[in-house]
């Protein structure tokens, strides 16, 4: 049942997280021509995943070093709440022939899925079996599903939401699993500990959900003004 979660999570973290890197492949493909276009989606896809998984591995390895899980949960923390607040920018640059475009495809799918890395590496608790089956899953999900997969979330914002609160669960599991001595013995009381990971998670989502809503009220304050 543990698995089975963790496997969710980290399919569920893919498709928030990655949800958007498909676009990307389209962006880097689109000024070639359609029968190009197939092979540059293919091998770049297939060169994203073999660099996304081989950084995921090395991720979940250094994650045993002390002291990293507390950075990488709170660096997920804060990622779970740029999810809630920010919109993610899709300029990329078209490649000019098929080996321009893999090549973009790749790098950017490399700086953009830093993220989703760390995130997944935490998910995974150290499962490499879980690591490579979560992104089986979930890469051709994103990419061939993926004009779907952000129309649900721009028609379903509780998509979002959900994904950046197993965000902020699969960080405070992290901090948890923390081996200083004084994080042991604190998190060894089950209240502390599962009361910490319900206080994380409620105030990424009411603190990203409040800062949301300013944002739209500025918004249409600024237009108001100008109208």
């Amino acid at each position: 049942m543990e698995f089975l979660i963790a496997l969710l999570s980290i399919v569920m973290i893919d498709l928030v997280l990655a949800g958007d890197n498909a676009i990307v492949i389209g962006l880097a493909a689109r000024n070639l021509p359609k029968h190009q276009q197939k092979k540059v989606i293919i091998w770049g896809t297939i060169g994203a995943i073999i660099i996304r998984a081989a950084a995921t591995i090395a991720v979940v390895w250094l994650l045993e070093i002390p002291g990293l899980l507390l950075a990488g949960g709170l660096i997920l923390i804060w990622i779970a709440y740029k999810l809630l607040t920010e919109e993610k920018d899709h300029e990329v640059k078209a490649g000019k022939n098929t080996w321009a475009a893999i090549r973009t495809i790749i790098i950017a799918d490399a700086v953009m899925g830093l993220d989703n890395v760390l995130a997944v590496a935490g998910a995974a608790h150290g499962n490499f079996l879980l690591v490579i089956i979560g992104l089986a899953i979930s890469v051709p999900i994103v990419v061939w599903g993926s004009t779907i997969i952000l129309k649900w979330m721009e028609r379903f914002p509780i998509i979002i939401t959900i994904g950046a609160g197993i965000l902020a669960w699969t960080a405070s599991k992290m901090i948890v699993k923390e081996q200083f001595e004084f994080m042991k013995n604190l998190f060894d009381n089950p209240f502390i500990k599962y009361g910490f990971e319900i206080v994380v998670v409620a105030a990424v989502v009411l603190v990203g959900y409040l800062k949301k809503q300013k944002g739209k009220e500025k918004g249409e304050e600024v237009r108001e003004h100008i109208q």
